[in-house]
């Protein structure tokens, strides 16, 4: 069956996908434009998509031979999931593989913009470190931090596990139970984000959550960029509102080299990391392989989604 890939994928995956199948990977580093994706939908049996496609409802529908979607990512935001299963059309993603290595990063993000990591190393590097002071680039303790988790899911829960070592008071949020959105915030020294994106969590954080935040605390985002209402965020980091925000996803993403977010004060932002090890990303690709295999094989995708989560 003829398969399109829409980026090259770390390790041995993707020649186990081209012994079963006609696969064409697309060559560039850049996503594949809307026109050239939709070009090719017609002629495809399996789409394995980035999480900067957007396989939306036109796309499904230029697709009429579509048999399987496989997403390398864990979230499906990108995907419309009511169109492909007005189809009967499976979509699989990439849970659990990940969960470790984002959780990690969200700790470091912590780390980081508390202890201004990377002021620090800036002012390093311009030469201006020219003797040991006692007030020099002070910042906040994570040790005995009260962190606020929004969305108390597989990656929330291994960030509570990772917080334990710190002695850190945990506040959560989450279908399971915790406190209110707004309490969390008052309560919290950290608060990270870990919901998927719906139309629920959309801007789920704007300017009056920000504004409940106390002003030495910091909103660190490993989720999606869209949780977060960027224009808010400006303002509040331009007002002192809170201490500083580290993010691993942006709205819009990427994020343009001149975007009002880039000008604000105690921002320290990354490419969308939170996946970014050799193994993480190697180990999203066989999933991501095994499903579209299952899929394409008229089987069920060992993770599949079927509707979208709430």
């Amino acid at each position: 069956m003829k398969v399109f890939v829409t980026q090259a994928l770390p390790g041995g995956g993707l020649d186990r996908l081209a012994a079963e199948h006609d696969v064409e990977v697309w060559p560039q580093p850049a996503p594949v434009p809307r026109e050239e994706l939709l070009s090719r939908a017609p002629r495809l049996d399996g789409l394995l998509s980035m999480l900067t496609d957007h396989v939306d409802a036109e796309l499904i529908a230029a697709a009429p031979r579509l048999r399987a979607i496989s997403n390398y990512a864990v979230g499906v935001d990108n995907v419309d999931l009511d169109a492909a299963a007005a189809r009967g059309i499976p979509v699989g993603n990439t849970p659990d593989v990940l969960t470790d290595s984002t959780a990690d990063l969200a700790v470091a993000l912590m780390l980081a913009a508390a202890r201004r990591v990377v002021e620090g190393d800036a002012f390093v590097r311009r030469g201006e470190w020219q003797t040991w002071e006692p007030e020099l680039l002070l910042g906040w303790d994570l040790h005995g931090a009260t962190v606020g988790i929004v969305g108390f899911g597989r990656i929330g829960r291994v960030v509570a596990r990772r917080l334990e070592g710190f002695d850190c008071e945990i506040l959560h949020t989450g279908r399971s139970g915790g406190l209110a959105l707004r309490e969390l915030l008052e309560r919290s020294d950290f608060v990270t984000l870990h919901t998927p994106l719906t139309p629920e969590t959309r801007g789920l954080i704007g300017g009056e959550e920000l504004g409940r935040m106390k002003p030495h605390a910091y909103l660190v985002n490993t989720a999606r960029g869209p949780v977060v209402d960027t224009a808010a965020l400006v303002d509040a980091l331009h007002a002192r509102e809170i201490a500083g925000a580290a993010l691993d996803v942006t709205d819009p993403e990427p994020l343009p080299g001149d975007h009002p977010l880039l000008g604000a004060p105690n921002l320290t932002v990354l490419p969308h990391l939170g996946s970014a090890t050799y193994a993480t990303r190697e180990r999203m690709a066989d999933v991501a392989v095994d499903n579209l295999l299952a899929g394409l094989a008229g089987g069920p995708m060992p993770n599949e989604v079927t509707r979208p989560g709430p």
